[in-house]
């Protein structure tokens, strides 16, 4: 109940709009109201006195009905729509916003696709169902008073008979609710499996192509297809039984009245003007049924992305700690204190850093080097908060950065990492990223730092260029200069770099690492490395195994060691 609450708040900026919407809808049941009483009187009166002209007063009186029907159903689809597409536009916001506060642990355990799915196709569901539920609903239940009404009025008896069929409808469909609930559900999920696949698949197409993939690729969405065509069965086969029993049902209630009418007409109980009138009541009674019996697949398919909404929203977002103070003239000495870190939370879950203490002045460079698995590049994610550590303490400056404010805290830190992440758009957009807002002047000062403005300049658009999906119009090395550019612009105290050269050329690493240089002067720097050429000139290197910190020191004082510094240098430059 407090998800569906949560859903009709969403109803109140369009609260003038859904009003008109009800009041139409209202007037459009009215007018069907009226129709069969018309016909009743015509039936009765008019025709059996040959009065043409009443007649014909009448039969424009219907056609005027049905004018005014026309423009106020013209209403209901299309301003009722744009209620459904108002609610589906801000639940869409609100979920994208709520995802940008998600904790990284999130988007670890869920993939893109599936994200996907939950903000296009459950909110499309809910949006259908936020303009036909109530409007169906209110419009059936009219049409049911009213109806009822009509038919007492015309003979009660009959008007109970026909109604008793009612209660059998009603346990039917509630009994089928279930079913269809969890079998939307399943085929909900499988849908957003689907999207996931093909989000993975479209994106790593140019390594599926170059490794000849393209049949495996097509069995895994085969066989995920074939998961959700079974579970689509499934939810089908119970729809089938709905629609089918309800149909009976329906067709049974006319059946009835067909029959009892027909003996009550015999009986001299009804005339024959009320026996057609009762006719098209029944039908009119029958037809907010039928209604509500097509809304059912809709109503499930709303149901279940409310609830799919409602999973994501429940997320706790991350959150700044109480009276989180803003992290100011940053000079950026560093404290791990005793820390222990584990992408778990189960109590069996292995630490990937366990007890690990390190400090860092201001302004050095600290080199961390060793083995996969030891925790590198966790480390470099602990220090903006992208996790939360499972003991100790990260302090900045001296203070601990549970109590800053994130926002303040990775703006004063930049990261250059191996796998960079360019935007669609142009490169001045993807630059400007580093300081939304920049001047021109800003964004070209920060590329010629980098290195990448003469590039930029040769091209036809130059800053204006479209990079492509991820920045696939760019090679390796110019994404690297672009993410650089983008972290001069930015201008952080701390600078991390994760394996920031490790995937370029030797001739391309060298020109960045000059970008690099100039960029490191007088910020504390954290640098992931595995070429160790890269950190020979680093102020402290730290080799970071699985048991921890296991040597530190200077290049020279480490090869002097003879320790696991010395036999990874030597194994690299073994030549």
């Amino acid at each position: 109940m407090k998800k569906i609450k949560k859903v009709i708040s969403y109803y109140k900026p369009y609260k003038g709009l859904f009003i008109a919407d009800m009041v139409c809808a209202l007037i459009v049941a009215l007018c069907d109201l009226v129709y069969p009483r018309i016909t009743q009187d015509i039936v009765n009166i008019y025709i059996p006195d040959k009065d043409i002209n009443r007649i014909a007063i009448w039969c424009g009186a219907v056609l005027g009905i049905y004018i005014i029907k026309m423009i106020l159903n013209y209403i209901v689809q299309y301003w009722g729509h744009m209620v459904g597409v108002g609610i589906q536009s801000d639940m869409r916001r609100d979920m994208f916003a709520h995802l940008q506060k998600l904790p990284f642990s999130y988007f670890d355990e869920n993939k893109t696709g599936s994200i996907m799915s939950r903000i296009t196709n459950d909110l499309f569901s809910i949006a259908e169902l936020a303009h036909h539920c109530p409007e169906d609903i209110f419009i059936s239940l009219i049409m049911l008073i009213g109806s009822f009404i009509m038919l007492a009025n015309i003979n009660l008896t009959l008007t109970f008979i026909v109604f008793a069929v009612v209660p059998i409808i009603v346990v039917f469909a509630v009994f089928m609710r279930k079913r269809m609930k969890n079998a939307f559900k399943e085929s909900k999920e499988t849908m957003a499996e689907i999207n996931a696949n093909v989000e993975l698949s479209l994106t790593g197409i140019r390594i599926s192509k170059s490794y000849t993939g393209e049949r495996h690729e097509s069995k895994r969405f085969e066989e995920s297809n074939g998961l959700f065509r079974e579970a689509r069965r499934k939810s089908y086969r119970y729809m089938g039984q709905f629609f089918s029993g309800m149909g009976f049902l329906t067709d049974f209630l006319y059946l009835v009245v067909l029959f009892f009418g027909g003996f009550f007409f015999v009986k001299g109980w009804i005339d024959i003007g009320e026996f057609v009138a009762f006719l098209l009541y029944v039908t009119m009674f029958l037809k907010p049924i039928n209604k509500l019996v097509q809304f059912f697949e809709q109503l499930q398919e709303g149901l279940t992305g409310i609830e799919r909404f409602s999973e994501v929203m429940a997320v706790e977002p991350e959150k700044d700690s109480p009276n989180a103070k803003e992290l100011c003239d940053v000079k950026g000495d560093i404290s791990f204190d005793n820390i222990s870190f584990s992408y778990s939370n189960d109590e069996d879950a292995v630490s990937v850093i366990n007890n690990l203490s390190l400090s860092i002045k201001k302004g050095t460079k600290v080199a961390l080097v060793g083995p996969s698995g030891g925790g590198k590049t966790t480390l470099c994610h602990l220090v903006p908060r992208f996790y939360e550590l499972d003991g100790g303490t990260i302090s900045i400056d001296g203070k601990d950065i549970t109590t800053l404010t994130r926002h303040s805290l990775r703006e004063n830190i930049g990261m250059v990492a191996q796998d960079v992440f360019l935007f669609g758009g142009t490169i001045r957009d993807n630059i400007e990223y580093g300081r939304l807002g920049a001047t021109d002047e800003e964004i070209i000062e920060a590329a010629k730092k980098a290195n990448i403005h003469d590039y930029i300049m040769t091209l036809e658009k130059g800053y204006d260029t479209e990079v492509g999906e991820r920045g696939v119009k760019l090679s390796g090395g110019q994404k690297q200069r672009i993410s650089i550019a983008r972290v001069f612009l930015k201008n952080p105290s701390i600078l991390i770099l994760d394996e920031a050269t490790s995937a370029l050329d030797n001739e391309t690493e060298m020109l960045i690492q000059a970008s690099l240089d100039e960029l490191l002067v007088g910020r504390t720097a954290i640098i992931v490395a595995h070429r160790l050429s890269t950190i020979k000139n680093a102020d402290e290197i730290v080799v970071l195994t699985k048991e921890g910190i296991t040597e530190k020191g200077s290049h020279q004082k480490l090869l002097e060691t003879s320790g696991i510094y010395a036999r990874l240098y030597k194994y690299q430059f073994r030549e």
